[in-house]
């Protein structure tokens, strides 16, 4: 049996853990001087009441190559292959540290690490795929292959309600933090080719959601799409991005879930997004 890992950077509705047999290695999250696993002690709804209520975002750091040898101890067995999808290399040292890991378990286990170039939803999605992949009677290699190919088409939109996380983990300058939310600028963002670039800035809520997508359509056309709407915080707008997406684009299949920690604590909550790839 081929083990599939992916890392807390992952987004996906939650029961694909147990449905596609998914094993998540949690993040590992710095608030102060105190360090929690994500989604072991602390969990959505604990980050957002810590970050409201300390007004700071915390850091995130990658599993260590030791806690990825532990991790695979405990879900794997002698001889079982192990895929281990993670997010973009150019984002996290998340996929180095797996490759370092796989290098210390390789007489135990054979570790394939596979770097997603992506995030989010991306990460789950191609987690199914390789599932779903491998109970069609697919070998690892082949399997492989095809998340190569998928991984190139898979594109990420979002749209930030607001910049202040952004700003809280300098991913942007403390000016045009303020003078978006003077504006109420609603920015877009981007992640391709492995690295997430603020794009474009509308003037409404309602405005980026169409934003989102007419870029969608852009680059789709009336191709048949796998879809996921992530969310942070924000159900509602998740709803309504879905129910967009739904009427304007070709969706062969659609999910809403989630966007989560790792995400969120760069993002903030109020981000919602589009995450799809074409389907034969």
């Amino acid at each position: 049996m081929i083990r599939i890992v992916t890392d807390g950077a992952a987004d996906m509705p939650q029961e694909w853990l147990k449905e596609f047999e998914i094993d998540i290695i949690p993040i590992n999250i710095h608030f102060g001087e105190k360090t929690y696993l994500q989604n072991v002690d602390l969990d959505r709804d604990g980050f957002y009441k810590l970050v409201d209520e300390t007004r700071k975002v915390p850091k995130t750091s990658q599993p260590t190559p030791h806690q990825f040898i532990e991790f695979y101890k405990k879900i794997a067995q002698a001889g079982d292959t192990i895929l281990s999808v993670h997010i973009t290399s150019k984002l996290s040292g998340t996929y180095d540290s797996a490759v370092a890991a796989a290098r210390e378990v390789g007489r135990t286990y054979n570790v394939i690490p596979f770097d997603s170039m992506c995030g989010s939803a991306g990460i789950g999605m191609l987690c199914r795929e390789a599932r779903l992949a491998e109970r069609a009677g697919h070998g690892a290699d082949e399997i492989v292959k095809r998340l190569e190919v998928l991984r190139e088409k898979i594109d990420i939109f979002l749209t930030l309600d607001t910049l202040d996380y952004a700003r809280m983990s300098g991913r942007v300058g403390t000016m045009q933090a303020a003078l978006a939310s003077l504006l109420n600028v609603k920015p877009i963002a981007t992640l391709g080719n492995g690295v997430l670039n603020m794009t474009e800035k509308v003037r409404t809520r309602s405005a980026s959601l169409e934003r989102l997508i007419a870029m969608a359509k852009e680059k789709v056309g009336d191709k048949p799409i796998n879809l996921t709407v992530v969310h942070a915080r924000d159900l509602q707008s998740g709803q309504v991005l879905l129910d967009k997406a739904l009427e304007a684009l070709n969706v062969k299949e659609s999910y809403l879930t989630d966007l989560s920690i790792s995400i969120a604590a760069n993002l903030g909550p109020g981000t919602v997004g589009l995450i799809f790839y074409p389907v034969e």
